[in-house]
């Protein structure tokens, strides 16, 4: 019998992952879908192939896995419905407004014991994993600092017109948890376990409790040293964007994208090299295991489900990064002094 998939959310992130499930070519079933909003959730099942459902537990009841794809103070409650009743859960990111509640979530999943994963999708990245490996090539010699700039237009307009990211009480804050939680997350992957941040935090479109604009310095477990700096501006013709420098003892490298881009890089015992090469041809054969560069996470995701788990990456990971977001936030409401990052 197929896997039955259901959708508890029909908005713009919902619509990604139906649309990725379909190019993964995933053998599923589409089942219920349920969005607050009945004309929303009509159109996604009308392009989709779901059923429109009349509840959260309707879904749940008809499905094997279903995806979390709400405002965000909803997540708990409805990852906590569908992991008791043993059904698979996507996720999407943030988990929760806070790392205390995403770690209630991780309980939640844990305790149940189902397949859970959640849409930390750069870490299949074809050009984050064409950073990382320069990272750890024996020739850079080690990292020694990383500048990580991501921009992007203010998500409550254009093509996102996410109403409820201009509303703390069901995004929790703004650009740092909502969006660049995805940079958190690489970061840590990439460098390893942030030990000390400290952090500035602004309101420039003057929406309480919103900040658009985030400044974090990192101090890596590794003695590397990092910033962050995260924007929500005005620029309607930049949806998202990511910039990343880093420089290692014996070698410097530079990304700009996100899931394809261009990846430049040099080593100090050579005559230097760049290459704007497409970043999974450069990496093909280099990777092994879950996450590989340019791997589909919804077609993993399903893949997963059916194997039994272990999904990735999972709330447990989340966590990690939620942690660090949360130890900024300390940071930045005593005027940026520097705090430990909780284990």
């Amino acid at each position: 019998m197929d896997l039955r998939v259901g959708f508890l959310g029909a908005g713009l992130i919902a619509t990604y992952h139906s649309k990725s499930l379909r190019r993964s070519g995933a053998d599923v079933a589409r089942a219920g879908v349920f969005d607050p909003d009945p004309e929303r959730a009509a159109a996604f099942a009308a392009v989709s192939g779901h059923t429109v459902a009349r509840s959260p537990e309707e879904v749940i009841e008809g499905c094997d896995a279903v995806y979390v794809c709400t405002w965000t103070s909803e997540h708990p409650r409805l990852v906590k419905m569908a992991a008791e009743a043993g059904r698979a859960v996507f996720c999407e990111k943030p988990l929760g407004v806070d790392a205390a509640t995403a770690a209630e979530m991780n309980d939640v999943v844990e305790r149940a014991g189902v397949v859970n994963q959640v849409g930390l999708i750069l870490r299949r990245s074809p050009v984050f994993h064409m950073l990382r490996s320069l990272v750890h090539d024996p020739r850079s010699g080690g990292p020694l600092a990383v500048v990580f700039r991501d921009d992007q237009y203010l998500p409550t307009r254009g093509a996102y017109g996410s109403t409820w990211r201009g509303d703390s009480d069901r995004a929790g804050s703004g650009v740092l948890l909502e969006h660049s939680i995805h940079d958190v997350d690489l970061l840590e992957w990439i460098f390893g376990p942030v030990r000390r941040v400290s952090a500035s935090m602004a309101e420039n479109h003057a929406i309480d409790g919103i900040e658009d604009v985030a400044v974090a310095t990192l101090e890596f477990a590794d003695g590397t040293r990092g910033s962050l700096i995260s924007v929500w501006h005005d620029l309607m013709s930049r949806p998202s964007n990511r910039q990343v420098e880093v420089f290692c003892r014996t070698s410097r490298a530079q990304l700009t994208g996100e899931w394809l881009g261009e990846v430049e890089w040099e080593f100090a015992d050579s005559a230097g090299r760049t290459d704007h090469t497409a970043a999974e041809e450069m990496l093909a054969g280099t990777w092994r295991g879950p996450g590989g560069p340019g791997e589909n996470p919804d077609g993993a995701f399903v893949a997963a489900v059916r194997a039994g788990g272990p999904a990735y990456p999972d709330f447990g990971v989340a966590l990690r990064a939620h942690r660090v977001v949360e130890a900024c936030y300390r940071s930045a409401a005593t005027g940026g002094e520097s705090v430990e990052v909780a284990p």
